[in-house]
């Protein structure tokens, strides 16, 4: 596979695969669930993608060269996903900020819905633990009023959660998790010296 040869290239690949899901759940999945969905795919699914580029270009260099070093396989694995990544969260960034701006609107709702739901979720989990009148159900009353204004608020300073820090927030725990799984292919895929 020739492609895989160039990190560069596998990077790409990764970020047109990516964008590619993002952009046909932006189209043909835009229903209630698309903040569920589009942060099920940043999370799991847009990961998994650069894990796979990255096996596969540190897999490929291993079969062609004799002697991988663990900094050869650690960047054979890095540079693919981090080219990805960064490629993805920028079009993803200047396409809900500047292009679909109704886009934006509607996982900003569907963030602030899914806060509100998830509180509700817990109250009630919580009430049907909690003795009635007692100081733990007091506790619970405040602490629930405390974030329904704390909710109401972020609703009423209509609050964008999409910004340039939050996506920056993102892209650095791609990173993280970029620099780990370089250090995992690294480790498994140098070749070791007998002694």
């Amino acid at each position: 596979m020739k492609l895989a040869r160039n990190p560069y290239v596998v990077g790409f690949l990764i970020f047109i695969i990516t964008a590619g899901i993002f952009f046909v759940l932006n189209i043909f999945f835009r229903d209630v669930n698309y903040y569920r969905n589009t942060m099920i795919v940043a999370a799991f699914v847009a990961p998994l993608i650069s894990g796979v580029g990255a096996f596969l270009s540190v897999y490929y260099q291993g079969r062609t060269k004799r002697k991988v070093s663990f900094r050869d396989a650690y960047g054979r694995a890095f540079v693919p996903m981090f080219v990805g990544g960064i490629l993805t969260t920028a079009t993803m960034f200047a396409y809900i900020n500047y292009i679909d701006k109704d886009t934006k609107q509607l996982l900003n709702y569907q963030f602030i819905e899914s806060f509100k739901q998830s509180l509700e979720d817990e109250y009630q989990k919580a009430k049907k633990i909690v003795i009635p009148n007692s100081e733990e159900d007091k506790e619970l009353e405040q602490k629930y009023a405390e974030a329904k204004v704390r909710i109401a608020a972020k609703e009423a300073k209509n609050e964008d959660v999409f910004t340039a820090k939050n996506f920056g927030y993102v892209f650095a725990g791609y990173c993280a998790f970029y620099l780990l799984l370089s250090l995992f292919f690294g480790s498994f895929f140098r070749t070791r010296n007998p002694s």
